[in-house]
């Protein structure tokens, strides 16, 4: 299999799409199938419509339901009106459950349900059950593709089930083992299979230990198991431990990007905004709810220099040390946010305790405003010629920096504690907070020191 580097990339593309143009069709399909599958897609994106249209003439449905899984939904449903009807609902029956639900999920519901009509009522009934569970759980991301086995089968039955049905299965790599009830009983890898004696029975080898979800759990839930246990695998059980499903850590790795894409949305108060495919519009229709009840925040925070506007005039050197105050205090908070979101991700937060990691951050903001008042008490009187200027700036950043990180740990642990996802608790949000916070306690401290300066 020949897989693309950025030197040879554009000239073995070349060649494939030569092919095309000419109709080579041996020379056209012994290049494709060399490639490896996401190359192949690569390929496949740089072709015009002509060239596809070629190439759905040189490919059985078949092996375009290869291709077509791997791309993404948008590219998916675009393409998707290019193909003859009948070859596309050829095509669709060749993917794997799971892709196809992900598919039908963002088409209309009258294409989705005219390509469900056309499947094998098997397939459809396989299709229909993922669609019918919740968004972002178990039971929505795993596939039907999967082999099980019982536990008085000879292995040398198991090893010839394989064969028959190794290819169509999702993987191979673990098998589930479930009794007369259809109930999850037990795991067997193929490791134990092929070094254990053909005669003996499943039940020998298979370990009853099994881990396994719920089709109602939580997708970021799953993904830390896979995390904390190394799975290739896992089965998916309904609530009286029937064997529904598997999840595979290629949609675990899927999950994941996800869940951080979703993450990074939040922190930067632009959920649903990140994705580089939807229109100026609907970016800006996303991001403005946010923006405008920052721009209310921002209001507040006029309001607390204009409270102060006597002090301001007395000693109008001040105003210079206001954007100095507001980033560092904003910036510390939304690196305290951080900790405390990455925390809670990990499930590290349960280990340390919340007290714990509270007072951790809190020293730290300690520490990082000693450090900042120190360097400023030094700086301010050679520049400015004022020990009580640099007591006032260096004392603000001392308490403002130390308040900024309990308030950048806390505010994402209450939202969390409220059953919502702490990344809601965006950067953007924290960080007027705490300058607000800051102005606030730069002020006071300048106003009650006024005569001194």
């Amino acid at each position: 299999m020949v897989k693309l580097t950025e030197q040879n990339r554009e000239e073995y593309a070349q060649s494939i799409l030569n092919a095309i143009n000419e109709n080579y069709i041996q020379q056209f399909r012994q290049l494709f199938f060399e490639l490896h599958p996401q190359d192949q897609v690569d390929v496949y994106l740089l072709m015009n419509t002509s060239q596809r249209k070629n190439l759905y003439e040189l490919l059985s449905p078949e092996e375009f339901a290869e291709v077509f899984e791997e791309l993404a939904i948008e590219d998916q449903k675009s393409f998707l009106q290019e193909l003859d009807q009948t070859y596309a609902q050829d095509m669709v029956s060749h993917m794997s459950a799971d892709d196809v639900a992900d598919f039908l999920a963002e088409i209309q519901h009258s294409k989705a349900s005219a390509i469900l009509a056309g499947l094998e009522a098997e397939n459809a009934k396989d299709i229909k059950e993922l669609l019918g569970y919740e968004e972002d759980t178990a039971g929505a991301i795993m596939t039907k593709e999967f082999i099980n086995l019982r536990a008085t089968s000879q292995i040398r039955e198991v090893i010839d089930l394989l064969r028959r049905e190794g290819p169509d299965a999702e993987t191979i790599y673990y098998l589930y083992v479930i009794n007369e009830k259809h109930e999850l009983a037990g795991v067997v890898s193929l490791r134990d299979l092929i070094t254990s004696n053909p005669d003996d029975l499943v039940e020998t080898v298979m370990s009853t230990r099994v881990v396994s979800v719920k089709t109602n759990e939580d997708q970021e839930n799953v993904a830390k198991l896979f995390k904390k246990y190394d799975f290739l695998a896992v089965p998916v059980t309904t609530d009286h431990n029937k064997l529904v499903g598997i999840i595979t850590v290629d949609d675990i790795l899927d999950v994941m990007e996800e869940e951080a894409t979703e993450d990074i949305g939040e922190f930067a108060a632009s959920r649903g905004a990140t994705d580089l495919s939807i229109s100026s519009f609907t970016a800006a229709k996303k991001r403005a709810p946010w923006i405008i009840l920052l721009m209310f925040f921002g209001m507040i925070t006029a309001s607390v220099i204009g409270q102060f506007e006597d002090t301001l005039e007395a000693v109008v050197l001040l105003a210079g040390f206001i954007p100095l105050i507001m980033d560092s205090a904003g910036n510390t908070g939304t690196q305290s946010l951080a900790v405390a979101v990455r925390s809670i991700a990990l499930g590290t937060l349960e280990k340390k305790g919340l007290g714990k990691m509270v007072f951790r951050e809190f020293k730290t903001g300690v520490m990082l405003g000693l450090m900042c008042a120190v360097t400023l008490m030094i700086i301010i009187p050679i520049l400015h010629g004022s020990v009580w200027l640099a007591f006032i700036v260096g004392m603000s950043i001392f308490l403002s920096l130390s308040i900024a990180t309990v308030i950048g740990t806390i505010v994402p642990l209450a939202i969390n504690k409220m059953n919502l996802d702490p990344a809601i608790a965006s950067g953007p949000f924290i960080t007027t907070v705490n300058d607000i916070i800051g102005l606030l306690v730069y002020f006071s401290i300048a106003t009650a020191l006024l005569t001194y300066l």
